[in-house]
């Protein structure tokens, strides 16, 4: 079930309607039912997978906090394994077995490895490291073990964040459920709010974009340097939009009832370093692996030379997370890379001082940097990602003939002008927003009837925006493929 789609808005209005209706302690029984029909309206019998996942780790937390000892760590490796054993099989089998036969054919050996035949259950990675991470808050006395098979069943399967985050912390949202979330106009105005700016962000931005980048990216090689340049800065768009998007309509959703979802997207195209850009882009995995892999490796408190391991093998692990492809493994690497250098050039750049001009270059090298990686983000090989930087780098940035077809891609006829420059516009005006939002210019949520009042012409203005601009034809987020 597509957050862009009418059977959504339909299942939103009536999930939300039952549980203001509803006495308080009924209330988690119908979101848990909620979030299984938003599930299971994916592929149903996947269902079963999330069951068995959620059965082993809710008994493995409960076993974890009454043992002591190796007995403690054991319950939390099974549970771990375990859970990491079904995200393998689903989503690294083949790419391992495939992997293995080109090497068996390599060395002239039969390749011998079956291939399965199975569909990535939606949203797997991200309800598999939010089970994850309630183990391991278990496991180090950060969070009690949750008795209520179905309480804890809701926080893996709530169904705003359910298939492409932000992954929650137990502390976060576990004790919510528990809560008794009176209607407030103060949530409602501002989860409609965060809705109406997500579907501009998905269906205005992502989906414009995405015409342009699927347009260019599917002929790749029919296509001069200076398109598939515009191509890859829309798909930066494209992916930030696209993802942003889904992670504030999951936050409104969650507001209008009273839930606190965290913070998944801050502004990460005005940093001024990398290391920045990780603190603001995906939020819930960036700090998930920081603080389950990246410190328990040891993080910064170390020699230099493993610090720098720690921050590669982190990234890499992250690029594999995403997608079982090596263009992601390169792309994580990338930007533990681009991490690493920056570290050795500090000493360096910081002499550059705290000008307007100095922060503007920091700004631009973080943009270029970052739009390198996406090119291996989104090519479908790693070959194609390398054809695909070499066109860029000889783009003829000052031929007319280049211009005349990076601007027919937009349609391919002769409003393709109208369209790009329409397509320009909405990107300039959501860029537009967000400076004025990083420079603190709008209220981070209404507090008085005006400010309530101005927040519900937002919301109208934003769905009208949508309306007229936006792609109506539902399209799946980039992320649900992980």
């Amino acid at each position: 079930m597509l957050f862009n789609s009418l059977q959504f808005c339909i299942f939103f209005i009536v999930v939300t309607g039952l549980y203001f209706l509803l006495p308080w302690k009924h209330r988690w029984k119908m979101l848990l039912a909620a979030s299984c029909v938003f599930y299971m309206a994916f592929v149903p019998a996947y269902i079963l997978v999330l069951s068995a996942t959620i059965l082993i780790d809710y008994w493995m937390g409960i076993r974890i906090a009454a043992s002591r000892g190796v007995l403690r760590r054991t319950y939390l490796w099974i549970s771990i394994v375990t859970t990491c054993l079904v995200l393998f099989v689903f989503k690294y089998y083949n790419f391992f077995a495939l992997t293995v036969q080109q090497l068996q054919t390599a060395m002239g050996l039969p390749a011998n490895i079956p291939i399965a035949s199975l569909i990535l259950p939606i949203g797997l990675s991200f309800h598999t490291f939010q089970s994850l991470s309630y183990v391991i808050e278990v496991y180090r006395g950060h969070q009690e073990a949750e008795h209520n098979l179905g309480i804890y069943a809701l926080y893996v399967m709530f169904y705003p964040q359910l298939v492409a985050g932000p992954i929650e912390r137990p502390q976060n949202l576990l004790h919510q459920f528990y809560e008794n979330h009176r209607f407030s106009l103060d949530n409602f105005s501002q989860g409609m709010l965060l809705i109406a700016w997500g579907f501009f962000q998905k269906m205005v931005i992502a989906d414009r974009s995405a015409a342009y980048v699927n347009t260019v990216y599917g002929k790749w090689n029919s296509y001069s340097g200076l398109s598939l340049l515009v191509a890859s800065l829309l798909f930066s768009v494209q992916i930030y939009a696209d993802f942003s998007g889904y992670s504030t309509i999951a936050i409104g959703c969650a507001r209008v009832m009273g839930f606190r979802l965290m913070r998944n997207f801050n502004h990460p195209y005005f940093s001024r370093s990398i290391s920045e850009f990780w603190k603001r882009w995906h939020i819930s995995l960036s700090t998930w692996f920081r603080d389950y892999l990246y410190i328990p490796l040891g993080g910064n408190r170390c020699a230099q030379a493993r610090c720098f391991m720690n921050l590669l093998l982190t990234f890499t692990i992250s690029g594999l997370w995403h997608g079982a492809n090596w263009t992601f493994i390169v792309w994580g690497a990338y930007n533990g890379l681009l991490l690493i250098i920056e570290i050795v050039i500090r000493p360096f750049t910081s002499r550059l001082g705290n000008s307007t001009l100095a922060d503007a270059l920091r700004r631009v090298c973080v943009i270029a940097l970052t739009c390198i990686g996406w090119v291996f983000f989104r090519a479908p090989h790693m070959s194609d990602a390398f054809h695909i930087l070499g066109r860029i780098a000889g783009a003829r940035l000052f031929s007319r003939q280049d211009w005349m077809e990076a601007a027919l891609a937009f349609t391919g006829a002769n409003t393709a002008f109208a369209v790009g420059m329409t397509t320009l516009i909405l990107i300039t005006f959501f860029f537009t927003i967000e400076w004025v939002q990083e420079r603190g210019g709008i209220p981070p949520q209404p507090r008085t009837s005006l400010e309530w009042r101005r927040a519900a012409l937002a919301t109208v203005v934003l769905c009208q925006v949508v309306l007229m601009f936006g792609v109506l034809r539902s399209s799946a987020f980039i992320y649900f493929q992980f």
